[in-house]
């Protein structure tokens, strides 16, 4: 599949200690992007970071965090993101975050 112009980026944002029915949620979600046909996701750990909670998450050299942010990028044609956003919202609880933004896609397919 070739994608080139007009798309949308999701980016998810949770914990990575966010559990969904007996396994991480990230990796819940992204499995569902997979099983839904999206063109692609990226799981990003961040090393700091605060949310709703207002709990501040850090990885210090001396401290391992079990619960840094997480933030999930997906990007598609428009249609694909509105639709899988209306999978996901139910997995995702309060504090999290899920944002939309328009992209403009340069390339996507297969190489040469």
């Amino acid at each position: 599949m070739d994608i080139v112009g007009k798309g949308k980026m999701l980016r998810i944002f949770l914990g990575e200690s966010d559990m969904y029915q007996h396994e991480t949620l990230y990796h819940a979600i992204v499995k569902k992007l997979k099983e839904s046909g999206m063109a692609g996701a990226t799981t990003i750990r961040g090393i700091e970071g605060f949310g709703a909670g207002n709990r501040k998450k850090i990885k210090k050299i001396d401290v391992l965090s079990g619960d840094l942010p997480i933030v999930i990028e997906v990007i598609d044609i428009g249609e694909r993101i509105d639709g899988i956003i209306r999978e996901i919202a139910p997995m995702l609880k309060e504090g999290m975050m899920a944002v939309i933004d328009n992209v403009e896609i340069i390339k996507y397919g297969k190489q040469l």
